[in-house]
């Protein structure tokens, strides 16, 4: 049985996650300008998560500081938004980072379904619910299910990055994504900055 941990606020001091965390948001939408962060999910890889619930003043400094560390890599599915969610509402640059999403486009050519629900279940072996994806994150108290959909999209992060890696490896691409995870939080701030849907390498 898992262990999820509700904190509100902010990341208690001294919790231990370890090099390798496993991170995801959630927001009152998807637009990072309009929509306020509201839940930031972290995991160690150990079957536990912590779930902290953000006040609207932000005011977070223990997590702040995990999440800015260049010296743990974070793990994300889809990391480029969430860490334009992060510096826009945060104030903080998130790196280094993993997205296996970014992994999943590189190594699995043999589909077009590189979401979290398709790569858990094919990597990991596990068949997540998203039951939960559009319910209301700003809401005062979080319900069991609402923490136990967070809970999931971290759980399983560490299993699926060391299945993709493999692949990647294997195919000879480990290089290549690592350059586009390097890239990502300049993608980001292209994303605030106003090249959301702009190629600015295309031609034309």
């Amino acid at each position: 049985m898992n262990n999820i941990t509700l904190h509100k606020g902010d990341l208690p001091a001294g919790v231990d996650l370890g090099n390798e965390i496993a991170v995801d948001t959630e927001a009152m939408g998807l637009n990072p300008f309009r929509d306020a962060l509201c839940v930031v999910q972290l995991s160690s890889g150990d079957g536990t998560a912590h779930v902290v619930q953000l006040g609207r003043d932000f005011d977070c400094p223990n997590l702040k500081t995990v999440l800015a560390d260049d010296s743990r890599l974070k793990i994300f599915h889809f990391a480029r938004f969430d860490i334009a969610m992060m510096k826009h509402w945060l104030g903080i640059e998130c790196a280094p980072v993993w997205c296996t999403k970014i992994a999943s486009k590189l190594c699995r050519t043999y589909t077009d379904r590189h979401g979290l629900k398709d790569v858990s279940r094919e990597i990991a072996g596990v068949d997540m619910s998203k039951a939960q994806q559009s319910s209301d994150w700003g809401a005062e108290t979080l319900s069991d299910a609402q923490l136990q959909y967070c809970a999931s999209d971290v759980l399983h992060l560490h299993k699926i990055k060391a299945g993709l890696e493999a692949m990647l490896e294997r195919e000879g691409r480990l290089d290549l994504a690592q350059a586009c995870f390097d890239f990502l939080p300049v993608r980001a701030r292209l994303d605030l900055e106003g090249w959301p849907d702009t190629d600015i390498f295309a031609h034309s």
